[in-house]
Parts: structure tokens; C-alpha cells; sequence
């Protein structure tokens, strides 16, 4: 729908007196953000110190999913390396924007044990949606899909505000969870501390 001329005008003038002073340029900068995602910090976060404690949760892994080509994937065929569990979706601007440290951390330490799993809680008709992002954004670790799961899943890893991503450990226990945006840079010092 087009904006009548006068109200555009009115949207303009408006516009450019909040940008004329400090105050009003301020609040466009932090609502952008906020929209944006890029100033939540996580609703939640348990990081790891070091390594996982000793009375950390035993994840529940033993779920099945399906990959972007169709193919059942198991949790627990990942039990022997150190997991990013990663419960995201497209339509998610802080989940879009973790996407490419993950995909960096993985090709840093998959050599190492790490192994990123990417559970995608889009729509069932997302599925093109997914694919297409997985491609254009070069995700080269795994990709399954969530839809649907939400009941199954929540007695395992409680609610998955998104993104939600976990860190478990080669043994199973769950030494970090993260909702909401997070830093790189945290979730590396998680991993390395369990790769070591």
C-alpha cells in the first residue's frame, strides 16, 4: 500500500527532526539494534568454567531427526565428540547471525573432536527455506530438521527460546547452554576447555 504524499512528507519531517539531535538519533541506533538482535544478550547462560562440572546433566541424545536430504540422523552417533547443539531458525535474526561463527568454529576444530549440529525449528514447508540458507551461507556441518519435535524435546533440553545452543561434552554431560545470542568468542572457550 502507497503512503499518501502529505503523509510521506510528514514521515520525512519527522524523520529528520529526531536525527537532528543527539537524543533522537540515539534512540533510532538502539532500536535498530534491538530489532536487529545485535544487543540481546543471552535470556540465559551457563557457561562452562574450565571444564564441565562434575554433576552437569547427562544430555538426552537419543533422538532421531531427519537431515536436509532426507536421511535419519541420531543424536547419540555423536557421542564420542565434543557437541554444538544449536536449535535455531531462518526467520531468527539473532539465530542468523551466530550461523557464521559457528560454521568458523567448526572448521577451526572439527579436526579436534567438535562436531556442530544445527537443528533447524522452521516450518515442515520451510524446508526449501532452510536449504537455501544452508547453502548461501555455506553451512558444511549438519542440518536437521526440528519441526514438530518441540514436546518430544523439551524434557531433554527444558524450553528453546531461539536461538538455544548447547555444549556437551565427549561423555555426554551438558556443560553450557545459551539462549539467545552469544559470543563466539564464549562458546570457543567452552570448546576448547572440553577438546583439550
Amino acid at each position: 500500500m502507497r503512503l499518501s504524499q502529505e503523509r510521506q512528507s510528514r514521515r520525512l519531517e519527522v524523520r529528520e527532526l529526531m536525527l537532528q539531535t543527539p537524543k533522537g538519533a540515539a534512540h533510532i541506533s538502539i532500536a535498530l539494534a534491538l530489532w536487529c538482535g545485535s544487543a540481546l544478550p543471552p535470556a540465559m547462560s551457563e557457561p562452562a568454567e574450565g571444564v564441565c562440572r562434575v554433576d552437569a546433566k547427562v544430555a538426552n541424545l537419543n533422538f532421531t531427526f531427519k537431515d536436509l536430504h532426507g536421511k535419519s540422523v541420531t543424536l547419540s552417533d555423536y557421542d564420542s565428540k565434543v557437541v554444538l547443539l544449536d536449535f535455531w531458525a531462518t526467520w531468527c535474526p539473532p539465530c542468523r547471525k551466530e550461523i557464521p561463527g559457528f560454521i568458523e568454529l567448526y572448521n577451526t576444530y572439527k579436526s579436534r573432536g567438535l562436531m556442530v549440529i544445527g537443528v533447524s525449528m522452521d516450518d515442515a514447508e520451510d524446508t526449501a527455506d532452510v536449504k537455501r540458507y544452508a547453502a548461501q551461507f555455506k553451512i558444511d556441518y549438519p542440518i536437521l530438521l526440528g519441526f514438530g519435535r518441540e514436546d518430544d524435546l523439551k524434557p531433554a533440553f527444558g524450553e528453546l527460546p531461539l536461538p538455544t545452543s548447547f555444549v556437551i561434552a565427549r561423555d555426554g554431560r551438558i556443560c553450557a547452554r545459551h539462549d539467545g545470542l552469544t559470543a563466539k568468542e564464549q562458546v570457543e572457550r567452552e570448546i576448547t576447555a572440553l577438546l583439550q
